[in-house]
């Protein structure tokens, strides 16, 4: 398999790190989001969408969307699961992986941020302050549901984690006051503590300097 990723990129942070629990073979492939890789002819000749990240399947077929990747992975490879077996179970994973990914996400990536400093012409300090604003209404609404022991749902890596641990590395890049939220604190040092985890961080992957 082939991921193509950029090393902050929320989303292909999920996926890097399903990959490496599921111990899946793959390559990485950066794309650089700074320099419009993404929007390029050859990449958009890959992914109209010009986003990331995409996997290319080893038949040569392309999975886009971070979401459906995920699903996928779950899926065609079961024997790590990142779902309770409980189907109300879960739909809480489900749900909160959710509340980050359409509630937080959406809002604060690179290119709503660009629209709004580029094309609004909002100061550094409003665009900051957006920024912060969303990341504090979905955690506050998260904190509360986390078992936190040591993971989002428990004892187990779920999806949760995986959508959890790269959208509070981007809270702690932009300066957000974590000290509202121990339990995610709490989780965030039991994720990082594992391989797989660790593995995946942006400051450790080949493109971090690009």
């Amino acid at each position: 398999m082939e991921l193509f990723t950029y090393f902050r990129s929320s989303a292909a942070y999920r996926v890097r790190i399903a990959l490496n629990l599921k111990n899946i073979e793959h390559r990485l492939t950066p794309v650089n989001l700074l320099k419009g890789e993404q929007l390029g002819d050859v990449y958009r000749a890959l992914n109209p969408q010009g986003l990331l990240p995409a996997l290319k399947l080893d038949d040569g077929r392309l999975l886009t969307q971070s979401t459906a990747i995920l699903e996928y992975l779950e899926a065609e490879f079961p024997d790590k699961p990142l779902l309770p077996a409980d189907p109300c179970e879960a739909a809480t994973v489900r749900a909160w992986a959710n509340l980050i990914a359409c509630e937080i996400h959406p809002l604060n990536n690179l290119r709503v941020l660009k629209y709004l400093k580029g094309t609004l012409n909002v100061s550094d300090d409003e665009k900051t302050a957006w920024y912060h604003h969303w990341i504090h209404e979905g955690f506050k609404a998260l904190e509360p549901q986390l078992a936190a022991a040591p993971y989002c749902h428990g004892a187990e890596v779920t999806l949760a984690d995986l959508y959890l641990i790269p959208q509070v590395y981007n809270a702690q890049r932009f300066e957000l006051d974590m000290s509202p939220y121990p339990k995610i604190r709490s989780v965030w040092d039991a994720c990082n503590a594992l391989p797989a985890f660790d593995a995946a961080r942006p400051e450790n992957q080949a493109d971090a300097t690009g």
